[in-house]
């Protein structure tokens, strides 16, 4: 261990060896499950890790598959603690690394790493550690905690998200924050163009800045986002002359290509050293023989027969894994199995990576099942009751750590296969494997009584590559002398030889387009859709997110909960639209994230969210099923209570309690107001029919009276929005959206001390990142000033309506159901914005300070501080017209600006240019971040941490 220097206020611990920090955060896979054995890094992970530390670049990785691709997020955490001694204005190492894989894996066994990594970070005891490993650990734990922000010294040292699909999503919580972020290809790619799926539009610029600066993105098979990788230098391209606010090695992404099946030359790769390794020489080895059947007929058909021969043959019961190209094969074949498979001598598993997190969890932990399912740190001697079969896309290809004593395929490309086979006999432990690959020329194909329309050397997905591999494959076999075709990692390059897939073409970025979706605000009509500038021409499968709810409000409406990523799936728009027709409205999500309008399916749109009813069907235990007729588990009650409306009852339990809601509503049929009394029993009388009724479809015994007893009046209700009976305080369920001032808080928070508090923490962002001390400046004063327009008196009023409070507020904690009455009582019109106030006396103070620099950053950053400003706020303009005027005192100076929030600042969209022009797309939506992200922090509740920090 090396003695590290300290930086300019914290103190970095001496960084351990990247072998002693791997070892003690890696258990060895050869060891049984509950036997934390540990395990030494592979030569090609420590060279690599070696070669950072020394000051080199990365390189890109080609690795075989089950050989330690995942060990780069291990170097990469190493790598960003080993340079936490760096002032920030040297470091080369991003804050955040990015893992993206081009497809959803439903068994993702990197984002499992990484937050088996997050955990031993935290609390090394917890994990398992003592002694020496505890320290290692606890060490690159704290150098870490240097980087971030967040003045708490028991603070996370590395924050693990997963963005799941295309509705809001947990995003990082400040640019200074160490990072890792898992997710697909198009939520990289969307961050990445302003036009992030899973972003509300007014975090949309928060989420470019973490995509694109600060960022090591690792392309796991990078061959599978071309596109991507061309789209970066591009992008650079398109913004040649901007001012860099970060370190040369920082301000863009640091792309790395990770890859088993790459025809490019790779810097790292399997050396002597490697292959003299044990272990490494066991897996290169594997046993891995192919059978080819070439077939006619019906694919999903031949599938299933081939996969029943296997299991008949084995000696006892094994886990076997069915590889479809298509999403419907998929489930053909699955259904084929289950009118075959004799009683109960198989579990049959479905995974096409349309599924919903609830669904999906279920069958995850079927799959990784330490005694019946088919994890690589399975003990291999263990005896399985029954077969566990799983019938899968490719989202089982890419990122999940099984191991399979069988297989069968459709035939497929020369990397799909590779990687399918990466999923048999993983490490070498099964020398009874054996995988079986089913070639059906496209001429021949058949889906039920019907040919499938195709061209005759074409197969769905992977195009003529199919007819390559065959030719290939016999070749091997005959080269072996064999019935089968031995496809051991060692030899399946030599054997399949170079990919032939054909990426397509994608579309040439320009400055006009960039230009166009930096604006987030208002996006302009018929903006180019950005997914073809990252998945080609032809690669997007454009899709929608569905989720199921037992409430579903009408055109104008409001959605409450709020729609999660856990609860949605992603569907292409086509098999949306197929099962709907045309005559059945859609209910989907506007821009801001909240309002119903209803739409015909031809309306929809890429990205769109759409919201079902849960008694349409349309899913199953295993996903996206258009011929599933059972009601749909409305995912977001648990959490967030039970909506009070007639049709949402029925279609939860039938119950019919339709002569009691307007009692407990307090809705009379005359102008007398219900008593009291009366809506209290009333809501008594829904709660006890609720708890007598049997679970719903989907629901078990145990968790429906969990719910239904957890209930409890009252009954809350807000403008636009279904009322409900929660299953906790309404107090503590403050929210954001596009319509609010995002002013709720759990307790009512003093507004001088809220200023103070993110100015403070803004400039502690922005120091740590590493920013000149000209712009912390700005930043720092754009945080002191971003609510100064809380001061107009309605806006106040509003907050506090009965006056108690001796100064001005920043927040309040009145009910939330409470909100919008108050705002009208207040005066305050309804899309007012508290930032062009405060921007207004900005632009005031500034006129009496002419020799304050940075005075459009200072502006722009105040008004921008929820989201907007890009390039106007607010778009319309606000009805109002109020003669008041609105006074703060502005770096001790008294201020006064008009009131009226139908005023307009026409200036913006020139100074939003004239930023854009000189800090870049991503430098501008950074410095807004760090404002906006120092904003969030101290409205969670770190006030009284940070007033006194500097």
């Amino acid at each position: 261990m090396t003695e590290a220097p300290r930086t300019s206020d914290r103190p970095a611990p001496a960084l351990p060896a990247f072998a002693a920090f791997y070892r003690a955060v890696n258990a060895d896979p050869e060891c049984q499950r509950h036997r934390r054995g540990r395990r030494d890094p592979f030569p090609w992970q420590a060279k690599l890790a070696d070669r950072l530390a020394g000051g080199g670049a990365w390189p890109a990785v080609g690795i075989p598959t089950g050989l330690g691709k995942t060990a780069c997020l291990d170097v990469a955490v190493w790598w960003l603690a080993s340079q936490a001694h760096r002032k920030p204005a040297e470091r080369t190492a991003p804050t955040r690394i990015w893992w993206v894989v081009n497809r959803r894996l439903l068994v993702d066994s990197t984002s499992e790493h990484a937050e088996e990594i997050a955990r031993a970070l935290c609390d090394p005891g917890k994990h398992g550690l003592a002694g020496q490993e505890a320290e290692d650990v606890a060490a690159v734990a704290a150098r870490l905690r240097c980087l971030s922000a967040d003045p708490d010294p028991n603070a996370k040292p590395l924050e693990v998200i997963r963005l799941r699909g295309g509705i809001p999503s947990r995003t990082p919580t400040d640019p200074s924050q160490p990072a890792v972020v898992l997710c697909t290809l198009p939520m990289y790619g969307s961050r990445l163009l302003f036009r992030g799926y899973g972003s509300t539009r007014k975090l949309r610029p928060a989420d470019a800045a973490m995509a694109g600066a600060d960022s090591l993105v690792l392309l796991d098979e990078a061959h599978l986002a071309p596109h991507l990788r061309a789209l970066l230098p591009a992008l650079a391209d398109c913004t040649p002359r901007v001012q860099s606010i970060l370190p040369h090695a920082r301000s863009r992404p640091t792309v790395v290509t990770l890859t088993a099946t790459g025809d490019e030359r790779h810097t790292v790769d399997l050396d002597d050293d490697d292959k003299a390794n044990p272990v490494v020489r066991q897996r290169l080895d594997a046993a891995k023989p192919v059978t080819l059947r070439i077939e006619t007929g019906d694919v999903a058909q031949r599938l299933a027969e081939a996969t029943l021969e296997l299991i008949k043959d084995a000696s006892s019961p094994a886990a076997c894994i069915v590889f479809a190209n298509t999403p419907d094969t998929a489930r053909k074949t699955f259904e084929r199995l289950k009118k075959r498979v004799a009683g109960g001598s198989a579990e049959l598993l479905l995974l096409t990576g349309r599924s919903r997190e609830r669904e999906a969890e279920r069958i995850r932990a079927r799959i990784l099942h330490p005694a019946d399912g088919m994890e690589s740190r399975r003990d291999a001697t263990a005896a399985r009751q029954r077969h566990l079969i799983v019938v899968a896309t490719q989202t089982l290809e890419v990122g999940a750590d099984v191991d399979a004593e069988y297989l069968v395929t459709e035939a497929c490309g020369v990397r799909a296969l590779t990687q399918r086979l990466g999923r048999l006999n993983r490490l070498g432990r099964h020398p009874h494997a054996r995988a079986v690959y089913v070639h059906l020329p496209p001429a021949t194909r058949s889906r039920g009584s019907k040919r499938t329309d195709v061209d005759s050397d074409e197969w769905p997905v992977y195009g003529s590559e199919p007819l390559r591999v065959l030719e290939r494959l016999e070749a091997g076999r005959r080269s072996q002398g064999t019935e089968t075709v031995n496809l051991s990692p060692r030899h399946v390059a030599e054997i399949l030889g170079a990919p032939g897939d054909d990426p397509g073409r994608a579309p040439e970025v320009l400055p006009g387009l960039l230009w166009e979706w930096t604006k987030t605000t208002t996006p302009p009509p018929d903006e180019a859709p950005v997914e073809p500038y990252f998945s080609g021409i032809a690669g997007p499968e454009y899709a929608v997110s569905l989720i199921w709810r037992a409430h579903v409000p009408d055109d104008g409406e409001q959605l409450w909960p709020r729609a999660g990523d856990r609860e949605a799936v992603d569907v292409p728009i086509h098999e949306v639209r197929d099962p709907f027709g045309d005559e059945e409205d859609l209910r989907r999500l506007s821009s801001d994230g909240v309002t119903i309008e209803r739409i015909s399916p031809d309306e929809l749109r890429p990205g769109d969210t759409v919201v079902v009813p849960s008694d349409r069907g349309l899913l199953d235990e295993f996903g996206w099923n258009p011929a599933a007729a059972s009601p749909v588990v409305d995912a977001s009650l648990g959490k967030h209570g039970l909506p009070l409306d007639e049709t949402a009852l029925r279609r939860l339990c039938n119950v019919s309690v339709g002569h009691l809601l307007d009692t407990a509503l307090g809705v009379a049929d005359d102008d007398e107001d219900v008593d009291p009394t009366e809506r209290a029993e009333a809501v008594e009388q829904i709660l006890a029919a609720v708890a007598d009724a049997p679970a719903p479809t989907g629901w078990s015994e145990d968790e429906w009276q969990t719910f239904a007893k957890g209930l409890r009046p009252p009954v809350v209700a807000a403008r636009n929005e279904v009322p409900r009976l929660l299953v906790a305080d309404p107090a503590a369920e403050p929210r954001s959206d596009e319509l609010d001032e995002t002013s709720l808080a759990k307790t009512a928070v003093d507004l001088d001390l809220h200023c103070q508090a993110v100015g403070s923490r803004a400039r502690l962002i922005a120091e740590r990142i590493g920013l000149p001390e000209d712009l912390v400046k700005v930043v720092e004063r754009a945080g002191r000033l971003h609510d100064v327009g809380k001061a107009d008196r309605r806006f106040q009023r509003w907050l506090d309506p009965e006056g108690a409070r001796n100064g001005k507020a920043a927040k309040s904690n009145m009910p939330r159901h409470q909100w919008n009455t108050a705002r009208i009582a207040a005066g305050w019109p309804r899309g007012g914005r508290h930032e062009e106030l405060s921007a207004r006396l900005v632009l005031r103070w500034l006129e009496q300070s002419p020799a304050w620099d940075e005075q459009d950053l200072l502006v722009h950053l105040v008004i921008s501080h929820h989201g907007k400003g890009r390039p106007l706020v607010p778009p319309p303009p606000v009805a109002d017209g109020t003669r008041e005027v609105v006074s703060a005192v502005v770096e001790g100076a008294t201020i006064t600006a008009p009131a009226d929030l139908s005023i307009v600042d026409w200036n913006q969209p020139a100074r939003f240019r004239r930023l854009n022009d000189r800090f870049g797309p991503w430098g501008l939506a950074l410095l807004e971040a760090i404002v906006v992200r120092a904003d969030h922090a101290v409205s969670a509740g770190a006030d009284s941490r940070l007033v006194e920090v500097r």
